[in-house]
């Protein structure tokens, strides 16, 4: 019997026979794999598996407990409902890129050593980077670029740490860091922040979602940012620093949402603010704020794949995504609307929904631990979500200025699939026990409480009145917001410049002087060397090789064999010795 079925293999082996595969045997073929990770998943039983060693270190290729598991059933869940929302796609390269993204995603998941989940991050890197390499055009070929650079830098960063924490601790085993962080910690730190698009490290996510193809943005999505929250829960609860950015980063994204036209842009934003929710419930550090974490990124990721689906059915069918462009479908597009707004309403928080039963968690673990700023930050957050995730990209996307678009319902398989997620979204929200079970600590908290009830449903009507009040100031304008990729957009530019400009200017200058000065002094240098090696020191060689061969054949022409010939010898050698002698004793 088989104890462990690693679902990382699955998918990534899953990929392969994609490509050679078509029509409705291709079809089904996709949505089994999932459904046999998803069997997997729920087989799976905690303790360690694939201990080895490599390199003199001890490798732990999967360790499971109830922290990985319920984020590994979530991926599986998603990659399921992608891969149905995907079924249209004729080409296999966005399958099999999916395939490979879920399964380094959960190969992350599983990791009990750094080596192990390395090289499944940066697996996660590429096969990403092909979702909006897909999408194809100037803008998300050079988004593509810009995604790949920033996340090959984080990786090297995150192996720097590894190397580093590896060599302090004694060990690459992948578990809390314990005691105070060194350099290397720090260092792991800041490569798991990035993928967490944690400000200032944010700019790759709302640059590249965009710009993604309609099912790769889906999948996108799922996994990089919660995959960043779950090694963060793994390695860093409790740590303070996390607080304060998980709450910037909530109002962070609903302050950047204000100001954006492009429907998948505001959306990613919104990524940026939700995700905050998580990593300062994994800051905050207590049971009920590290469960309220990990339930909100499972929450998010069904309720984040609708809107992102939503959104994605718009483009498809209208080829617009900009709110000025788009307009007045809801008569052609009902269902779509419908699904869009169960997504809008979980991301939003209203009660039986899941981001209800999930997001207050995190707001009240950090009630329970007597930080009334967070709380603020946080209540204010979810408020901007709401007017903007919930109110102003449906109404101006769906509803407002009819501009004559030709829509129609997206196929069918799209529309299965956010019935999937909506489904989901309903069904946690109203019944939270199944995902509270799921979670890595026992759960003691109720959600549906009169004051929790009615202190939401205030807020979120408050909310409401004012987008009414202040409709006008809230229209969407045809331009760009500059974020932190301003800077290494810019810092790219000055780069080159310096490297096409002084430093080219410099190394010209070198060559001049090299090839004026230098190198015919060198090449002087050597002809005197030959001329002195063959004239001097080949002479002197041979010289003496020739003086040794006249002397040989001086000696061989004495061999005469006649013994007379050389008793005459040895008497002249004998008179020698004697004249020798006497002249030295005198």
């Amino acid at each position: 019997m088989i104890d462990f079925v690693h679902p990382a293999l699955i998918f990534i082996l899953g990929a392969l026979p994609i490509p050679f595969l078509t029509g409705p045997v291709r079809k089904a073929y996709l949505v089994l794999i999932p459904v046999l990770a998803i069997v997997a998943v729920t087989a799976i039983e905690p303790g360690s598996y694939g201990e080895t060693q490599f390199l003199g270190q001890d490798i732990l290729v999967a360790k499971a407990d109830k922290l990985s598991i319920v984020f590994a059933t979530v991926f599986t869940i998603m990659a399921l409902i992608g891969t149905v929302y995907a079924l249209h796609l004729s080409g296999a390269g966005q399958h099999v890129a999916a395939f490979v993204y879920v399964g380094s995603a959960l190969g992350v998941v599983f990791a009990g050593d750094y080596l192990t989940l390395y090289l499944f991050w940066e697996g996660m890197a590429f096969a990403s980077a092909y979702l909006v390499f897909a999408q194809g055009g100037r803008q998300a070929i050079r988004a593509a670029f810009r995604y790949l650079m920033v996340h090959v830098t984080g990786g090297v960063v995150l192996l720097g740490g590894i190397l580093l924490h590896g060599a302090a601790a004694g060990s690459l085993l992948f578990g809390p860091v314990e005691g105070p962080l060194g350099a290397g910690a720090y260092l792991i730190l800041a490569g798991f922040l990035l993928n967490a698009a944690v400000p200032p490290l944010n700019a790759w996510l709302t640059d590249a979602y965009p710009e993604a193809t309609v099912t790769g943005a889906v999948f996108m999505s799922a996994f990089t940012t919660k995959t960043a929250v779950y090694v963060l829960a793994r390695a860093f609860p409790g740590i303070e620093l996390l607080v304060w950015l998980g709450t910037v980063m909530a109002l962070y994204g609903v302050i950047y949402a204000v100001l954006e036209n492009d429907c998948r842009r505001l959306l990613a934003y919104h990524i940026v603010s939700q995700v905050g929710y998580m990593v300062a419930g994994i800051g905050i550090g207590t049971e009920l704020a590290v469960n309220g974490a990990t339930s909100h990124a499972f929450a998010h990721i069904l309720y984040k794949g609708l809107l992102f689906m939503g959104a994605g059915a718009v483009i498809y069918v209208t080829g617009r995504r900009k709110l000025t462009e788009l307009g007045g479908l809801y008569k052609a597009m009902p269902l779509t609307v419908a699904l869009y707004m169960i997504g809008a309403f979980a991301i939003s928080a209203f009660p039986f929904f899941s981001g209800f039963v999930s997001k207050s968690m995190v707001v009240a673990a950090a009630g329970q631990d007597h930080r009334a700023l967070v709380m603020l930050a946080l209540t204010m957050a979810s408020s901007g979500t709401f007017l903007h995730t919930g109110l102003k990209l449906p109404y101006y996307m769906f509803f407002g200025t009819d501009r004559g678009l030709q829509a129609r319902e997206p196929p069918g398989n799209m529309l299965a699939a956010m019935g999937m997620a909506a489904a989901l979204c309903i069904a946690i929200g109203v019944f939270p026990g199944p995902l509270y079970a799921l979670l890595p600590y026992p759960v003691d908290f109720e959600p549906y409480t009169g004051v929790h009830v009615t202190e939401s449903l205030g807020i979120l009507m408050f909310t409401a009145l004012g987008f009414v009040i202040f409709l006008r100031a809230l229209d969407p304008e045809n331009t760009i917001s500059l974020d932190i990729d301003w800077f290494y957009r810019k810092g790219a530019r000055a780069f080159m410049w310096f490297a096409e400009r002084p430093l080219a200017r410099y190394e010209k200058a070198v060559s001049d002087v090299s090839e004026t000065t230098v190198l015919p002094f060198l090449h002087g240098s050597a002809r005197t060397g030959m001329r002195l090696d063959l004239n001097g020191v080949d002479g002197v060689v041979n010289g003496v090789a020739r003086s040794i061969l006249e002397g040989g054949g001086v000696l061989r022409r004495l061999q005469t064999g006649v013994i007379s010939h050389y008793v005459l010898a040895m008497i002249a050698g004998l008179i020698a010795a004697i004249l020798v002698f006497a002249v030295v004793w005198r």
